[in-house]
């Protein structure tokens, strides 16, 4: 096991009732004038944002409303962001949707108090010292956003998508209502499912096989996530199913699945240049690179895939074979995706195979030019992630 410092101050409030606490919260975490932070026509059809105004205001807040957040949250957004910000003395953001929009106002908390360009910290060039406070109202159950570290964004110039960690834009606090996901589309919920289990398997698969207990957890929340999926794609207003799904996207990406264990990450990694490049959704571009890195990588330690398989994917154990079992289990993945409509290569993910020069590209940048390796399970060097985009065109 290896040493941890598990970090996650995120207040979490739960239930039905969750949004009539907005106001207090906020004022609680010091805000006084709050930027309104959301995606697109769902937040305001489906009445929750007009809620949430009338909230804050009878709260004695002042608002300001910045909307327009589009999957794989765009950099220009994120400016627009900053400048309004300071312009109207902005002191707390609050994200109304999923991830994009959370991650959107993570960048824009960075950026008002900085002097220098955002994207200096998403390139690496700086370190955030400060942010505005940050908190959400979550709709879309997925990139666990809400409770996390993480933020992704993508730079138009260049169709760069990169992500940034620092702890000091955790979420002050995060307000979960299930009913509020009963209208998402079918394709939505389960990308969303895929995404949050891809984060536990960022996790899981690794060469420190002596944290029993993450494992375990791990485990757990890969087969409640699994099981709930199908409940909600048949009954899309099922409370109770889409409850497990909402808080289970939280600890997917909290931190808490990852205590004691080298994480890997290279699918993220791999996916992130296919949304840069092709704008695709987050969580389907995983499901279509993570097989083809899976059977690339699976002899790195057989151990752990048979693990995987065996007490995730109810593979049948077959002690004489480790190997089959391994493949088993990756086959038996690949079926649930198809199961829930996933892709499980980029030909089903674009309705096309990708070329040479687009592998070479994604590779390219994925590698900053062949400068950084990503992985930890297998550390991927550029030839390895041109590998992986063949294996999964």
């Amino acid at each position: 096991m290896k040493d941890f410092n598990y970090y996650a101050p995120t207040q979490v409030v739960f239930g039905e009732q969750s949004e009539e606490k907005v106001a207090d919260l906020v004022k609680h975490y010091g805000g006084h004038k709050v930027l309104v932070h959301y995606g697109g026509k769902s937040a305001v059809r489906s009445g929750l944002l007009d809620k949430i105004c009338n909230l804050l205001r009878e709260g004695g807040l002042e608002i300001v409303l910045l909307g327009g957040v589009v999957p794989n949250p765009r950099l220009s957004k994120v400016h627009e962001g900053i400048e309004l910000c300071r312009r109207e003395g902005v002191d707390f953001l609050l994200a109304v949707g999923g991830g994009s929009v959370i991650d959107s106002a993570k960048a824009i908390a960075y950026g008002v108090p900085y002097a220098g360009e955002v994207w200096d910290f998403y390139s690496g060039k700086a370190e955030a010292v400060t942010c505005l406070p940050v908190a959400s109202v979550l709709t879309i159950p997925a990139a666990g956003s809400e409770m996390s570290e993480a933020s992704v964004i993508t730079n138009e110039d260049g169709d760069i998508k990169v992500g940034y960690s620092n702890d000091i834009s955790r979420p002050k606090f995060a307000i979960m209502n299930p009913r509020r996901t009963f209208t998402l589309p079918p394709y939505q919920t389960a990308a969303g499912v895929t995404d949050m289990m891809m984060h536990t398997m960022e996790r899981y698969f690794t060469h420190d096989t002596d944290m029993t207990f993450t494992d375990a957890l791990a485990e757990a929340v890969l087969r409640t996530m699994k099981d709930c999926v199908f409940a909600v794609l048949k009954d899309p207003e099922d409370y109770r199913n889409r409850a497990q799904i909402m808080w289970g996207g939280s600890i997917a990406h909290n931190g808490l699945t990852g205590c004691g264990v080298e994480e890997d990450w290279s699918t993220h990694s791999l996916e992130h240049e296919l949304s840069a490049m092709f704008d695709v959704t987050h969580g389907a571009g995983l499901a279509a690179i993570w097989p083809s890195w899976a059977r690339y990588v699976y002899k790195e330690e057989i151990s752990r895939f048979v693990q995987f398989a065996v007490n995730v994917m109810d593979v049948p154990n077959d002690f004489s074979d480790p190997e089959g079992t391994a493949l088993r289990g990756i086959e038996a993945i690949e079926h649930f995706y198809h199961a829930i409509g996933m892709p499980i290569n980029i030909h089903e993910l674009l309705g096309r195979e990708i070329t040479e020069e687009e592998i070479r590209e994604m590779a390219r940048k994925c590698s900053h030019d062949g400068a950084i390796r990503i992985g930890g399970f297998k550390r991927l060097a550029r030839e390895d992630m041109e590998a992986i985009y063949r294996m999964a065109k």
